[in-house]
């Protein structure tokens, strides 16, 4: 009966010692990453976003100060895109001067899952120098950290900039026109643009990639948002978005997120133009319909290049 107790008592202090072990482990993970992928799907959010405070782990060589860009296109990438990434430094997103107006291409990274790949960003880093990225898991549920990332290199960093945007590598963006109708726009502050959703509700089905919980969001309809595919926002907005942002609800979804920030601040959506312009799906390539957009999603790596050279020879021929 001695040996029994005595088995039952280690048995038990086992328990307690796991226990005790995994509610550690769940706050350590918690503390480090918002929203991060698991076995279960994604962890809980807390009630406000929390920001990644403190330093960034790599930042880019962009002087603001001297030289302010009027566009910086913040375009969020995971380190497996290395294509994605070449392409767009050699197609719309190099830096160049539109109009007279200077154009500058940054890309948003967080920390790999395999922490072996972070001696390949920072090489890459180091020779490009238009990476930002700070300390938290590169995973899906993680863009709204990703896209604040970016929001906050603007307001601490490049606040003298007119304009940023931020994109996706399977983005197809268009400087060129984009720079046109911002100029003729006239509208250098207050201004948030992009394809507008105006009348969406949360997606309630657990096998959707955009599925979220009445816990996450108990709302039954989202604020007005812009599509996270593309949207443009005077530099003035992204610094309310940022101090704003920690009251505001976090929802995984980048997008809406924004739009909860934008609604708070009392922020109207814009159109760009009376015709569309931003295109959240693919559509079919041709010079003179590229010509007259300025997004268009679902496009590979071979195809930013392809479409490239045949706007710039069509433009120069």
């Amino acid at each position: 009966m001695v040996k029994v107790a005595s088995r039952k008592f280690r048995l038990l202090v086992c328990l307690v010692g796991l226990s005790s072990a995994s509610l550690w482990v769940f706050h350590a993970w918690t503390e480090f990453c918002v929203f991060c992928e698991s076995s279960q799907g994604y962890l809980l959010p807390t009630e406000t976003f929390r920001r990644m405070e403190g330093n960034f782990s790599h930042l880019p060589d962009v002087d603001c100060h001297k030289n302010p860009p009027f566009l910086v296109l913040l375009v969020a990438c995971s380190f497996q895109q290395l294509d994605a990434r070449m392409a767009i430094r050699h197609t719309w997103g190099k830096e160049r001067t539109v109009a007279g107006k200077r154009l500058v291409t940054l890309f948003l990274l967080g920390s790999p899952v395999d922490a072996s790949q972070q001696a390949g960003i920072a090489a890459e880093s180091q020779r490009y120098r238009d990476i930002i990225q700070k300390n938290f898991t590169d995973t899906y549920y993680n863009l709204t950290l990703k896209t604040m990332m970016g929001i906050e290199w603007i307001h601490r960093f490049c606040p003298q900039s007119s304009f940023a945007m931020k994109t996706d590598t399977d983005v197809f963006v268009n400087v060129f026109y984009l720079t046109e109708l911002l100029l003729r726009k006239k509208k250098s502050t207050g201004f948030f643009t992009g394809f507008l959703k105006l009348h969406e509700y949360p997606i309630r089905a657990t096998g959707s990639k955009w599925y979220v919980s009445r816990e996450e969001y108990p709302g039954t309809t989202y604020p007005p948002f812009c599509s996270g595919t593309g949207y443009v926002l005077s530099s003035d907005v992204a610094s309310q978005i940022y101090n704003i942002s920690k009251s505001v609800p976090f929802i995984k979804l980048e997008d809406v997120f924004i739009g909860l920030c934008l609604d708070k601040l009392k922020i109207q959506l814009e159109e760009l133009h009376s015709e569309q312009t931003f295109f959240p799906e693919r559509i079919r390539f041709s010079v003179p319909r590229f010509r007259k957009i300025v997004t268009c999603h679902g496009i590979k790596p071979s195809e930013q290049l392809s479409y490239w050279n045949h706007l710039v020879a069509a433009a120069q021929g």
